[in-house]
Parts: C-alpha cells; structure tokens; sequence
C-alpha cells in the first residue's frame, strides 16, 4: 500500500530510528478513539467492544512473535517493556545477591536500567565485549554464568549495525544454568522471522513505532507460568504486571502494525529490502572508490540495514551536507563536542571510523528511485566534505 506521507521531503532512511505510521494502522485505531470508548474492563455494553479489540490485539502480537495470546503484556514503550523484564525478574528471583549477564552493545535501556538495579539493589552486572562485527561469543556467555545468575539479557538485533546476535544459543546456555533469558526484539520484530517459544526467549520485547505503529505502545512476551514483580501497582491490568486502564486504541494499533508485519514476511519482504540495501551499498562503493567501509557483519545482520563509514568524511557533515536524505550518523552532540557511537567504538573501530559512520535503514516504502538519489546524494557531500578538507589543509 503506497504511503501518503512526506510529499516532496527528503528521503527516508531512518527507519531504525522510527517508522512512519502505516496508514491502515490508523485507521484501525479510529472507531477506540471514538465510538468504542469504553474501558475493555466494564461489564456492560460499552466495555464490550474494546475488550473484544485488546483480545485480539493481544493475539496478533503473539502471532508475530510466537508467544500465546496471554503471555502478551502491553506496555507503553519498548523501554518500559525492557524494565518489566530486567527489573521485574531480579526482584521477584529472591536472591539477595543476583546476577545479570548482558553484552556490551545492548540499547541503553538495558544497559541503564542495570545500571539502576546494580545501584539501588545492589545486582551484580556482567558486560561482556563483542567482536568487529558486534556479536558476542557465547563462550563467554558460558563462562560467565554461576549459581547465582537470574537472567541473561541479548539483544534479537542490533539498532545501529543490524548484527543479529546468536539468542537460541544464548538462551539455551541461560536455561542449562537454572537462569531466564531476556531478548529486547525491538529492532528485529517485523524485519526477520520470531518464534520467541523456539529461541527460548522466556522475555521478549516489541516496540510498536519500529514497525509503523505509534510511538507510546509496545509489548513484552512473558512465558507462561514465569513470576515477575510488577511495574506499574494498581487494579491489575495486564495479568497484574501492569496496571491502569489499557489504551486500546493503541494496543489495537500494535496488533494491526503485527499483522502487517507477518503479512509482509510471508510475502518476502526481508529479501527485497536486503536487496535494494545491497544496491545502496554497490552504488556508494562505485561512487566512492575504496572510501566505503561496512561496519558491522556482512550476512549476519538485519536486511534493511547498512551502516558505512566514509572514509575522509564525519557522518554529522555528510548529512548537512546531503539535505535531501534523513539518515542518522555514528555519533551523538553533547555541548558541541561529538562522541563516537558506543555501539561502534565496543567493536574496536577508530574514532575517526566511529565518527564517519552513517546508518541508513531503509522500510516499507523504500523504492529503488530513493536508493538512486540517497546515493547520489551521500557521493555529491563526500566529494564535498573531502574537497572543504583539503582546502583548509
């Protein structure tokens, strides 16, 4: 289905980032935004409909994620979904001195969040490194699980070089130790197949704006028969993990984004993304002879994600230069000064190679006229950059 939105607007290749909103997700929201206003726990005829919705809504997550209906909680981000996890599973595990393994790369909402717990209630945190390509070994998974580890918590994929992290083998290891396993799924719901029963995802994690939902739902899968300390108190919503009276509109949202998303990996979407992310990489190394360097894996990672370096070039001056192109860049601005992305700089690359990074995450209504003038547009700016460089020189 064509998109209606960003008429005339520079092209779209942040879609690691957010996506836009697919249009018949917003139309399947309209009637609980209006009509169907009736909160899903009410007895009579007003609460009907919008319980009939959240049940179903419940179900097309599952469906996508491979999980049941009722493993399924709702929450309002993928940070939230995250803390339900990571929080949730250390305090209801009874140990007085827990431990949680993770990976070095993982999104700050893990990595805070442990922090959080480490400070406040004193749970021990590993961090293990990850290799060029940003995975982590699970022989070092292995070596770091004890008796007292209560989760171990990886990522399904990457948000800023698509690697996708070897789970099923992770969570096996996290399962032969006595301990749960955690996979923030974010970035990889709706891009690559998820069965979170076969990896042994005990907890997964779906971020509705990921995958043309709103921004403010997704969802966390919660095995069945697994015990978690709430994260929000109240009249028990969400299988008591959870309280508040449940947004149905936008959980119906999530469900129908979840659907879509099914849909197109049926229909091959993963194979046509990666191909024009392939074109987009082809293009650029024509373009730039021996400037363009791929960080991250060149098979193992998401399909519509490539994340280059340029060589001679910073990212943040490529983009300025290159108005015509949303992308994100491997670094980040505080007070002037830029940093190299820490995801970049785990995997061993230079500050110089951290900083040239640009992510370019192509989605649904990526077309290979988009690729054609993204690339044009990245070799005019790194021309440019380059020739501003030397005449400073």
């Amino acid at each position: 289905m064509p998109h209606s939105g960003r008429p005339g607007g520079p092209v779209y290749l942040d879609h690691n980032a957010t996506t836009p909103v697919d249009p018949r997700v917003a139309a399947a929201m309209g009637p609980y935004l209006g009509t169907h206003f009736g909160n899903p726990s009410s007895a009579h005829h007003y609460g009907e409909a919008p319980r009939r919705a959240l049940a179903e809504a419940r179900a097309q997550v599952a469906a996508l994620v491979g999980a049941r209906p009722g493993e399924v909680v709702f929450t309002g981000s993928g940070s939230e979904a995250n803390l339900l996890a990571l929080r949730g599973a250390v305090l209801a595990s009874g140990r007085s001195r827990p431990r949680v393994v993770t990976q070095a790369t993982e999104h700050p909402a893990v990595l805070e969040t442990l922090r959080a717990l480490r400070r406040l209630h004193g749970v021990r945190v590993t961090v293990l490194p990850v290799d060029g390509d940003g995975l982590v070994d699970p022989a070092r998974i292995a070596a770091a699980l004890d008796e007292d580890t209560v989760l171990v918590s990886v990522m399904a994929a990457n948000n800023e070089t698509g690697a996708l992290q070897p789970v099923a083998e992770v969570a096996a290891l996290a399962h032969r130790h006595g301990a749960l396993f955690h996979c923030d799924a974010a970035q990889a719901a709706g891009k690559v197949p998820l069965d979170a029963t076969a990896l042994g995802a005990d907890l997964l994690t779906v971020a509705g704006h990921k995958l043309y939902a709103p921004k403010g739902v997704a969802a966390l899968r919660v095995r069945e028969g697994l015990r978690l300390e709430p994260v929000v108190y109240g009249g028990g919503q969400e299988g008591g993990l959870r309280a508040g009276t449940e947004n149905v509109a936008l959980a119906v949202a999530l469900g129908t984004a979840a659907a879509l998303a099914a849909a197109d990996l049926a229909d091959g979407a993963p194979g046509r993304l990666a191909a024009l992310r392939d074109r987009l990489h082809r293009r650029l190394d024509v373009a730039l002879p021996g400037r363009v360097r791929l960080n991250g894996p060149v098979e193992r990672r998401l399909p519509n994600t490539l994340n280059v370096s340029v060589d001679g070039a910073p990212g943040h001056a490529l983009l300025a230069s290159a108005p015509g192109l949303a992308a994100s860049t491997g670094s980040a601005c505080h007070a002037g000064d830029r940093h190299p992305s820490p995801v970049l700089t785990a995997m061993g690359l230079d500050g110089d190679r951290a900083l040239g990074a640009l992510r370019l995450s192509l989605g649904r209504w990526t077309t290979p006229g988009d690729v054609e003038t993204a690339a044009e547009l990245l070799a005019g700016a790194a021309r440019s950059v380059r020739a501003g460089v030397s005449a400073r020189a």
